[in-house]
């Protein structure tokens, strides 16, 4: 498996993950059609040129799912159970059509589960940076991770 066991993950350890994606308009057009989300910001060009960005802006949760996202590969693939929650969201500064985005995790806080005794409970906290280095989202994420099977 490439992602990380419980065991594995150490407080304070620290992830850049590899992979960066360019958000395209179609992405940002898709993701508001899918969600339902109207928003004039995200899809109506002439509405967003007349605002302080200038032009749409990518859909804020596109951009928190696509950093959680880029942390899978190195992080949890194969090895979380669930996603129990999603806190302190900040989204500093605007994605634009055209923009690559790259993230970093940061182990928070880990802890044996009290019900379950395969698995352990992680606080991460992932950022997504543009292109320029600018942070474009800031979160904390509670995880649900695998321990290492007992049989290796």
């Amino acid at each position: 498996m490439p992602g990380k066991y419980y065991e594995e993950l150490e407080i304070g350890q620290r992830f850049r993950h590899s992979r960066g994606r360019t958000i395209t308009e179609m992405d940002n057009v898709l993701f508001c059609a899918l969600t339902l989300n109207d928003q004039a910001l995200h899809i109506n060009e002439d509405f967003a040129s007349s605002t302080r960005f200038g032009q749409r802006i990518v859909n804020g949760i596109l951009t928190m799912g696509l950093v959680v996202g880029l942390s899978v590969n190195e992080l949890t693939d194969g090895t979380i159970v669930a996603n129990l929650g999603y806190e302190n969201v900040r989204h500093p500064a605007p994605v634009f059509h055209g923009d690559t985005i790259y993230a970093e995790t940061e182990v928070l806080d880990k802890r044996e589960s009290r019900s379950r005794p395969e698995v352990g409970i992680v606080r991460l906290r992932q950022i997504g940076r543009k292109q320029d280095g600018t942070v474009v989202v800031e979160l904390e994420r509670t995880v649900m991770f695998l321990k290492k099977p007992e049989d290796r």
